[in-house]
């Protein structure tokens, strides 16, 4: 499941975030790996956790 394609919005979702903050993440170079198909972006599930993984590494809070 981890080679699983989501959409922009599936990601969204998954992340509880709007779609306009994955696109400005995206913009600023800072979101997770995405992989343009045709017109659309798609994300694979192992690169969006591994994403999270590191932002909880980095985070001083955590």
């Amino acid at each position: 499941m981890a080679n699983r394609l989501l959409s922009a919005n599936e990601v969204a979702e998954y992340l509880g975030v709007p779609l306009r903050t994955l696109y400005h993440w995206r913009r600023l170079d800072e979101g997770p790996r995405a992989y343009r198909v045709g017109k659309r972006l798609r994300f694979r599930l192992a690169d969006v956790d591994a994403w999270l993984e590191q932002r909880a590494d980095s985070d001083p809070a955590a």
